[in-house]
């Protein structure tokens, strides 16, 4: 009987190491995946804001007087580059996202500007961002989704709160009515 109780605890102990390596495992795996995500929408940042030097650089040559709007996007720009976490990306992209509707809009009024190939090719790779961006941040709200479920569901809350797992910040627009793309109509 004495041998019979302690293979069973071994047992009992073996099944419990094996499953909270597998469930400290899928933790792994769960946040390289949200952080993967999270690279990904760096990168379509980053694409948008390479592109903003070659779209100021573009309208400046029509619109001197407009200094004011072309820092603005400047400063965004760099703001953005600076940002590191996902709330702070969120915030910038917006900002980014408003000085980028003022410079459409400052383009309205010159028709020269409007029909320039440069800058309408600018615009559809913007756009084009956009949309991209737009799928990265919702691939990444997935990951994040499902990594901070898995870390607060039983019996994985006991391995997450034992290996300080932490959960994920979503990529959340503040201001959902402002972080529309730009709209631009030539």
């Amino acid at each position: 009987m004495g041998n019979t109780s302690l293979i069973l605890f071994i047992l009992a102990i073996g099944l419990l190491g094996t499953a909270a390596v597998y469930w400290f495992n899928r933790f792994i795996v769960l946040q390289a995946r949200m952080k993967n995500a999270f690279h990904q929408i760096d990168v379509q940042l980053e694409r948008r804001a390479d592109l903003i030097p070659n779209l100021v650089e573009t309208v400046k040559g029509y619109v001197q007087h407009e200094r004011q709007t072309l820092e603005a996007v400047i400063q965004a720009r760099a703001v953005l580059l600076n940002a590191k976490t996902p709330v702070e990306k969120a915030a910038a992209n917006e900002a980014l996202t408003q000085t980028l509707k003022s410079l459409f809009a400052v383009a309205e009024a010159y028709p020269q500007l409007k029909a320039n190939e440069n800058f309408l090719r600018l615009q559809e790779e913007i756009a084009t961002t956009e949309n991209q961006l737009s799928f990265a941040r919702q691939f990444y709200n997935d990951s994040v989704m499902q990594y901070n479920t898995a870390i607060q569901k039983f019996p994985g809350n006991l391995v997450a709160a034992l290996t300080r797992f932490k959960q994920g910040d979503y990529f959340i627009l503040t201001q959902p009515s402002k972080a529309a793309p730009p709209k631009v109509r030539f």
